[in-house]
Protein backbone atom coordinates (compact mmCIF):
# COMPACT_ATOMS: atom_id res chain seq x y z
CA UNK A 1 0.00 0.00 0.00
CA UNK A 2 3.36 2.19 0.41
CA UNK A 3 3.85 1.92 -2.97
CA UNK A 4 -0.07 3.09 -4.24
CA UNK A 5 0.00 5.84 -1.22
CA UNK A 6 2.45 7.42 -2.87
CA UNK A 7 1.54 7.54 -6.53
CA UNK A 8 -1.86 8.89 -5.94
CA UNK A 9 -0.36 11.43 -3.55
CA UNK A 10 2.29 12.28 -6.51
CA UNK A 11 4.82 11.93 -3.63
CA UNK A 12 8.26 11.00 -5.79
CA UNK A 13 10.45 10.92 -2.75
CA UNK A 14 8.02 8.27 -1.63
CA UNK A 15 7.89 6.01 -4.33
CA UNK A 16 11.65 6.11 -4.06
CA UNK A 17 11.63 4.66 -0.89
CA UNK A 18 9.84 1.42 -2.04
CA UNK A 19 11.95 -1.32 -3.59
CA UNK A 20 12.09 -1.44 -7.38
CA UNK A 21 13.99 -3.10 -10.15
CA UNK A 22 15.48 -1.54 -12.90
CA UNK A 23 16.35 -4.38 -15.82
CA UNK A 24 17.18 -1.94 -18.66
CA UNK A 25 19.81 0.48 -17.57
CA UNK A 26 22.87 1.46 -19.69
CA UNK A 27 24.94 2.52 -17.00
CA UNK A 28 27.02 5.02 -19.05
CA UNK A 29 24.12 6.91 -19.06
CA UNK A 30 22.66 5.68 -16.28
CA UNK A 31 23.83 7.55 -13.59
CA UNK A 32 23.38 10.29 -10.87
CA UNK A 33 23.95 13.98 -12.67
CA UNK A 34 24.97 14.97 -9.23
CA UNK A 35 27.53 12.52 -8.74
CA UNK A 36 29.34 13.00 -11.88
CA UNK A 37 28.73 16.60 -11.41
CA UNK A 38 31.11 16.69 -7.95
CA UNK A 39 33.57 14.23 -9.49
CA UNK A 40 34.03 15.68 -12.97
CA UNK A 41 32.57 19.11 -12.81
CA UNK A 42 30.64 18.39 -15.78
CA UNK A 43 26.94 19.39 -15.65
CA UNK A 44 24.92 17.30 -17.63
CA UNK A 45 21.19 17.69 -18.55
CA UNK A 46 18.68 15.97 -20.05
CA UNK A 47 17.35 16.75 -23.48
CA UNK A 48 13.97 19.31 -23.36
CA UNK A 49 12.11 17.82 -26.67
CA UNK A 50 11.95 14.71 -28.39
CA UNK A 51 14.52 13.54 -30.94
CA UNK A 52 14.24 12.01 -34.08
CA UNK A 53 17.06 9.32 -34.98
CA UNK A 54 19.67 7.13 -33.15
CA UNK A 55 22.04 9.61 -35.06
CA UNK A 56 20.72 12.29 -32.84
CA UNK A 57 21.42 10.50 -29.42
CA UNK A 58 24.86 9.91 -30.79
CA UNK A 59 25.38 13.22 -31.17
CA UNK A 60 23.63 14.45 -27.93
CA UNK A 61 26.36 11.82 -26.58
CA UNK A 62 29.53 13.25 -28.14
CA UNK A 63 28.36 16.97 -27.16
CA UNK A 64 27.52 16.16 -23.65
CA UNK A 65 30.19 13.26 -22.85
CA UNK A 66 32.51 13.39 -25.80
CA UNK A 67 35.85 11.94 -24.53
CA UNK A 68 35.65 12.55 -20.80
CA UNK A 69 35.01 8.82 -19.87
CA UNK A 70 37.32 6.84 -22.40
CA UNK A 71 39.39 5.55 -20.12
CA UNK A 72 39.71 2.90 -16.59
CA UNK A 73 38.89 5.53 -14.70
CA UNK A 74 36.44 7.37 -16.25
CA UNK A 75 34.77 4.01 -16.57
CA UNK A 76 34.50 3.84 -13.23
CA UNK A 77 33.21 7.19 -12.38
CA UNK A 78 30.52 5.88 -14.43
CA UNK A 79 29.77 2.71 -12.94
CA UNK A 80 30.12 4.73 -9.16
CA UNK A 81 27.55 7.16 -10.79
CA UNK A 82 25.23 4.04 -11.85
CA UNK A 83 25.07 2.76 -8.55
CA UNK A 84 24.69 5.88 -6.61
CA UNK A 85 21.88 6.55 -8.94
CA UNK A 86 20.10 3.77 -8.34
CA UNK A 87 20.71 3.14 -4.28
CA UNK A 88 18.89 6.90 -4.89
CA UNK A 89 16.13 5.57 -6.77
CA UNK A 90 15.24 2.91 -4.16
CA UNK A 91 16.47 0.16 -6.82
CA UNK A 92 16.40 -3.18 -5.00
CA UNK A 93 17.68 -4.87 -8.60
CA UNK A 94 19.96 -3.28 -10.99
CA UNK A 95 21.09 -4.93 -14.30
CA UNK A 96 23.97 -3.14 -15.99
CA UNK A 97 27.28 -4.59 -18.04
CA UNK A 98 29.52 -2.83 -20.09
CA UNK A 99 30.00 -3.79 -23.80
CA UNK A 100 32.41 -6.41 -24.92
CA UNK A 101 34.69 -4.06 -26.63
CA UNK A 102 35.30 -2.35 -23.55
CA UNK A 103 37.24 -4.93 -22.08
CA UNK A 104 40.03 -4.44 -24.23
CA UNK A 105 39.49 -0.62 -24.37
CA UNK A 106 38.87 0.25 -20.93
CA UNK A 107 40.04 -3.13 -18.34
CA UNK A 108 43.18 -4.32 -20.26
CA UNK A 109 41.42 -6.86 -21.73
CA UNK A 110 41.15 -8.42 -18.08
CA UNK A 111 37.65 -9.87 -17.03
CA UNK A 112 38.77 -9.97 -14.10
CA UNK A 113 39.15 -6.48 -13.77
CA UNK A 114 36.42 -5.70 -14.98
CA UNK A 115 34.65 -7.80 -13.00
CA UNK A 116 35.89 -5.87 -10.29
CA UNK A 117 35.13 -2.58 -11.26
CA UNK A 118 31.37 -3.51 -10.89
CA UNK A 119 31.92 -5.29 -7.69
CA UNK A 120 33.85 -2.59 -5.67
CA UNK A 121 31.25 -0.28 -6.59
CA UNK A 122 28.75 -2.10 -5.56
CA UNK A 123 30.00 -3.34 -2.47
CA UNK A 124 31.45 0.30 -1.75
CA UNK A 125 27.77 2.14 -2.75
CA UNK A 126 24.80 -0.22 -2.31
CA UNK A 127 25.95 -3.57 -0.85
CA UNK A 128 22.38 -4.56 -0.24
CA UNK A 129 21.12 -4.14 -3.77
CA UNK A 130 20.66 -7.13 -5.92
CA UNK A 131 23.71 -6.71 -8.86
CA UNK A 132 22.95 -8.61 -12.44
CA UNK A 133 25.99 -8.44 -14.15
CA UNK A 134 25.29 -8.13 -17.57
CA UNK A 135 27.41 -8.76 -21.26
CA UNK A 136 27.04 -6.14 -24.07
CA UNK A 137 26.82 -6.30 -27.45
CA UNK A 138 26.95 -3.91 -30.51
CA UNK A 139 24.72 -4.74 -33.26
CA UNK A 140 26.34 -2.86 -35.49
CA UNK A 141 29.88 -4.56 -34.94
CA UNK A 142 31.33 -7.75 -37.02
CA UNK A 143 29.81 -10.89 -35.78
CA UNK A 144 33.49 -11.89 -36.08
CA UNK A 145 34.85 -9.37 -34.30
CA UNK A 146 32.36 -9.80 -31.62
CA UNK A 147 32.98 -13.54 -31.14
CA UNK A 148 36.72 -13.05 -30.62
CA UNK A 149 36.07 -10.18 -27.79
CA UNK A 150 33.06 -12.17 -26.44
CA UNK A 151 35.83 -15.18 -25.97
CA UNK A 152 37.22 -13.98 -22.91
CA UNK A 153 34.16 -14.29 -20.92
CA UNK A 154 33.03 -17.30 -21.78
CA UNK A 155 33.33 -19.30 -18.06
CA UNK A 156 33.10 -16.74 -16.19
CA UNK A 157 30.06 -17.32 -13.77
CA UNK A 158 30.23 -13.90 -12.24
CA UNK A 159 27.57 -12.75 -15.32
CA UNK A 160 23.67 -13.22 -15.24
CA UNK A 161 22.77 -12.14 -18.89
CA UNK A 162 23.84 -11.18 -22.52
CA UNK A 163 22.25 -8.33 -24.53
CA UNK A 164 22.00 -6.86 -27.98
CA UNK A 165 21.74 -3.39 -28.20
CA UNK A 166 22.46 -0.73 -30.71
CA UNK A 167 20.60 -0.34 -34.46
CA UNK A 168 17.92 -2.57 -34.75
CA UNK A 169 18.45 -2.00 -38.40
CA UNK A 170 22.38 -2.55 -38.52
CA UNK A 171 22.15 -6.77 -39.46
CA UNK A 172 19.71 -9.38 -39.20
CA UNK A 173 19.06 -10.68 -35.97
CA UNK A 174 20.16 -14.31 -37.51
CA UNK A 175 23.92 -13.25 -37.41
CA UNK A 176 23.90 -13.17 -34.43
CA UNK A 177 22.32 -16.98 -33.85
CA UNK A 178 26.10 -18.53 -32.64
CA UNK A 179 27.45 -16.38 -30.10
CA UNK A 180 23.37 -17.16 -28.20
CA UNK A 181 23.42 -20.54 -28.81
CA UNK A 182 26.97 -20.42 -26.62
CA UNK A 183 25.59 -18.01 -24.18
CA UNK A 184 22.43 -20.43 -23.52
CA UNK A 185 24.69 -22.74 -22.84
CA UNK A 186 27.07 -20.75 -20.35
CA UNK A 187 23.53 -20.38 -18.66
CA UNK A 188 23.19 -16.56 -19.43
CA UNK A 189 19.87 -14.97 -19.57
CA UNK A 190 19.33 -13.99 -23.16
CA UNK A 191 18.22 -10.84 -23.79
CA UNK A 192 18.52 -8.31 -26.86
CA UNK A 193 17.36 -4.98 -27.59
CA UNK A 194 14.38 -5.31 -30.31
CA UNK A 195 10.83 -3.56 -31.56
CA UNK A 196 11.62 -0.38 -30.58
CA UNK A 197 12.42 0.83 -34.31
CA UNK A 198 11.24 -2.50 -35.77
CA UNK A 199 7.90 -4.07 -36.44
CA UNK A 200 6.19 -6.73 -34.07
CA UNK A 201 6.85 -8.99 -36.77
CA UNK A 202 11.10 -7.78 -35.79
CA UNK A 203 9.84 -8.82 -32.38
CA UNK A 204 8.59 -12.89 -33.27
CA UNK A 205 11.74 -13.32 -35.24
CA UNK A 206 14.03 -12.54 -32.74
CA UNK A 207 12.44 -14.26 -29.81
CA UNK A 208 12.52 -17.41 -31.90
CA UNK A 209 15.98 -16.61 -33.47
CA UNK A 210 17.84 -16.51 -30.23
CA UNK A 211 15.80 -18.01 -28.27
CA UNK A 212 15.02 -15.09 -25.84
CA UNK A 213 14.03 -15.13 -22.37
CA UNK A 214 13.43 -11.07 -22.35
CA UNK A 215 13.25 -7.96 -24.77
CA UNK A 216 14.34 -4.42 -24.11
CA UNK A 217 12.17 -2.38 -25.53
CA UNK A 218 9.32 -4.68 -27.68
CA UNK A 219 6.65 -2.65 -27.82
CA UNK A 220 6.23 -2.52 -31.46
CA UNK A 221 4.69 -6.30 -30.73
CA UNK A 222 1.40 -4.23 -29.33
CA UNK A 223 0.77 -3.50 -33.11
CA UNK A 224 -0.09 -7.31 -33.82
CA UNK A 225 -2.72 -9.41 -31.25
CA UNK A 226 -0.22 -12.60 -32.64
CA UNK A 227 2.67 -11.40 -31.80
CA UNK A 228 1.33 -10.63 -28.31
CA UNK A 229 -0.46 -13.58 -27.39
CA UNK A 230 2.85 -15.31 -28.64
CA UNK A 231 5.12 -12.90 -25.69
CA UNK A 232 2.07 -14.28 -23.62
CA UNK A 233 1.28 -17.62 -23.82
CA UNK A 234 5.78 -18.13 -24.13
CA UNK A 235 6.20 -15.74 -20.98
CA UNK A 236 8.50 -13.28 -22.61
CA UNK A 237 9.45 -10.68 -20.74
CA UNK A 238 9.40 -7.06 -22.37
CA UNK A 239 11.70 -4.39 -20.25
CA UNK A 240 9.95 -1.22 -21.41
CA UNK A 241 11.21 2.82 -21.04
CA UNK A 242 8.47 4.51 -21.75
CA UNK A 243 10.45 7.82 -21.43
CA UNK A 244 12.97 7.17 -23.91
CA UNK A 245 10.48 5.21 -25.97
CA UNK A 246 8.60 9.03 -26.24
CA UNK A 247 11.53 11.04 -26.56
CA UNK A 248 13.28 8.95 -29.40
CA UNK A 249 10.09 9.34 -31.17
CA UNK A 250 8.58 5.65 -30.86
CA UNK A 251 5.36 6.48 -28.66
CA UNK A 252 3.41 9.78 -28.90
CA UNK A 253 2.92 10.55 -25.26
CA UNK A 254 3.05 8.60 -22.09
CA UNK A 255 -0.62 8.81 -21.72
CA UNK A 256 -1.27 6.11 -24.87
CA UNK A 257 2.08 4.30 -24.32
CA UNK A 258 1.30 0.52 -25.45
CA UNK A 259 2.75 -0.84 -22.03
CA UNK A 260 -0.76 -0.56 -20.80
CA UNK A 261 -1.57 -2.67 -23.74
CA UNK A 262 0.64 -4.85 -23.11
CA UNK A 263 0.59 -5.62 -19.55
CA UNK A 264 -3.41 -5.56 -19.99
CA UNK A 265 -2.86 -8.60 -22.67
CA UNK A 266 -1.06 -10.77 -20.24
CA UNK A 267 2.54 -9.98 -21.50
CA UNK A 268 5.02 -10.02 -18.56
CA UNK A 269 6.41 -6.47 -18.53
CA UNK A 270 8.36 -4.30 -16.22
CA UNK A 271 9.05 -0.49 -16.21
CA UNK A 272 12.88 0.84 -16.03
CA UNK A 273 15.10 3.43 -16.52
CA UNK A 274 17.33 2.89 -20.16
CA UNK A 275 19.15 6.31 -20.28
CA UNK A 276 18.48 8.55 -16.73
CA UNK A 277 21.07 11.48 -18.03
CA UNK A 278 19.49 11.56 -21.40
CA UNK A 279 16.21 11.28 -20.43
CA UNK A 280 15.96 12.21 -17.18
CA UNK A 281 14.02 8.66 -16.88
CA UNK A 282 14.83 7.17 -13.33
CA UNK A 283 12.56 4.37 -12.41
CA UNK A 284 10.50 6.27 -9.75
CA UNK A 285 9.77 8.87 -11.53
CA UNK A 286 8.59 6.60 -15.05
CA UNK A 287 6.21 5.02 -12.56
CA UNK A 288 4.85 8.24 -11.27
CA UNK A 289 4.57 9.99 -14.83
CA UNK A 290 2.80 6.37 -15.64
CA UNK A 291 0.09 6.93 -13.04
CA UNK A 292 -0.12 10.85 -13.43
CA UNK A 293 -0.98 10.52 -17.21
CA UNK A 294 -3.69 7.98 -16.87
CA UNK A 295 -1.75 5.23 -18.58
CA UNK A 296 -2.27 2.88 -15.81
CA UNK A 297 -3.48 3.09 -12.35
CA UNK A 298 -1.41 3.05 -9.12
CA UNK A 299 -2.25 -0.96 -9.00
CA UNK A 300 -1.48 -1.93 -11.84
CA UNK A 301 1.79 -0.18 -11.48
CA UNK A 302 2.51 -1.71 -8.30
CA UNK A 303 1.91 -5.10 -9.85
CA UNK A 304 4.28 -4.52 -12.49
CA UNK A 305 6.73 -3.02 -9.93
CA UNK A 306 6.51 -6.77 -7.62
CA UNK A 307 6.81 -8.21 -10.81
CA UNK A 308 9.85 -6.90 -11.65
CA UNK A 309 11.61 -7.87 -8.35
CA UNK A 310 10.91 -11.60 -8.95
CA UNK A 311 12.96 -14.10 -9.78
CA UNK A 312 12.42 -15.41 -13.49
Amino acid sequence: MEFIKALTEGDLAAVRKVPKADLHNHFVLGGSRKYLLEHTGKDIQPIQKPLHSMDEMHAWNAENLGNAFESTEGRKILIRAAFTQAKEDGVAILEIGEDVWGLEAFFHGNVGEFVDAFEAAHQEIAPEMELRLQIGLSRHCDTAYLEDCIARFWGCKAFYSIDLYGDELAQPIENFKSIYRRAKAEGLRLKAHVGEWGTADDVRRAVECLELDEVQHGIAAAEDFSVVRFLRDNRIRLNITPSSNVLLGRVKDIKTHPVAKLYRSGVDVTVNSDDVLIFDSDVSKEYLRLYQSGCLSADELDDIRKNGLRTV
